[in-house]
């Protein structure tokens, strides 16, 4: 069994959308959305690719999901007064 994280660029709709085109493949155990943050993540015994082409086909932007994705969503998701790095306050 695979956990496959992805960024799929979405509004409240395209949730729907999503879930549809993944119950089309064969093998998925269970499908996490985030929508806050874009990423999805799925597990089960399908390969990768064949769970990117299907969001793809239904029309959804998606890629794999990177660290550099990670650190976006904390940076966006952090309040500005409470950024901090090594006890120096950036905002």
């Amino acid at each position: 069994m695979e956990t496959v994280e992805l960024k799929v660029e979405m509004v409240g709709i395209h949730e729907k959308r999503l879930r549809k085109c993944l119950s089309k493949l064969k093998g998925i155990e269970k499908v996490e959305v985030d929508v806050s943050s874009q990423k999805v993540m799925v597990t089960g015994y399908v390969h990768r690719n064949k769970i990117l082409k299907a969001i793809r086909r239904g029309g959804l932007k998606a890629d794999f999901w990177s660290t550099q994705d990670e650190l976006l969503s904390v940076y966006a998701s952090a309040s500005y007064g409470s950024l901090r790095f090594n006890n120096f306050n950036f905002f």
